[in-house]
């Protein structure tokens, strides 16, 4: 087996590689322009089959403190990450700042207590609410794009796939997740407030997130 069919990115989009996100970086493989040690996240020894949609490499059940987690939360079927919901810190902002879908986002979620600045790209904008539904897209796409900066967001909610499970979400209960996406590979907890059972997995909405950074 070849090594591009052996071995794929987490899929976090990071841009280390110097691409705009990790289907570019494998494409840069395919044609010999890149190679896959190019990758921070690449080791030679994980073995995996081609499209199995999530890396041995990046989760291996517990978090960069040693906290195991519920599940990971990848993105729905056809989509770039799992949906994030956040919310400016004035939501004015969002009307004033005329941003619309397909609209690049930078932020940091200050509410949730993460130290790492995001970049979105929006799905839907409420001008009502001053609600975001974005997906996370990676830092390369604020260097090539023209970005809408909120400076600071809270972090209100993701909605996904529930993937590697080793504990089953209930309606209703506080959970344990790592966005698939997540640069920092840090254990989230929120409320489940939706759950449906789909032909392609479990389909999970998730709010009140908190990030766990203690021991």
């Amino acid at each position: 087996m070849s090594k591009k069919l052996s071995w794929l990115p987490p899929g976090k989009n990071c841009g280390q590689c110097g691409e705009k996100n990790c289907k570019n970086f494998l494409r840069m493989v395919e044609t010999k322009n890149k190679d896959l040690a190019d990758c921070p996240f690449y080791t030679e020894n994980v073995v995996r089959p081609h499209n199995s949609g999530i890396s041995e490499t990046a989760y291996s059940g517990i978090d960069a403190l040693g906290h195991p987690y519920d599940f990971i939360l990848g993105p729905l079927p056809g989509e770039i990450s799992a949906r994030k919901i956040v919310l400016p810190f004035r939501s004015d902002m969002v009307e004033k700042m005329d941003i619309k879908k397909g609209d690049i986002v930078l932020g940091r979620p200050m509410g949730a207590g993460c130290p790492i600045p995001h970049v979105l790209q929006v799905i839907e904008a409420e001008w009502q609410t001053g609600l975001l539904y974005t997906w996370v897209v990676g830092p390369k796409y604020s260097r090539d794009m023209e970005v809408k900066d909120v400076t600071a967001y809270h972090m209100i909610g993701f909605e996904g796939i529930a993937k590697r499970i080793t504990k089953e979400p209930s309606f209703g209960c506080r959970v344990t997740f790592l966005p698939g996406f997540c640069m920092m590979a840090l254990n989230h907890t929120g409320l489940v407030n939706m759950l449906l059972e789909k032909s392609h997995g479990l389909h999970v909405r998730i709010e009140d997130i908190r990030i766990l950074a203690g021991k």
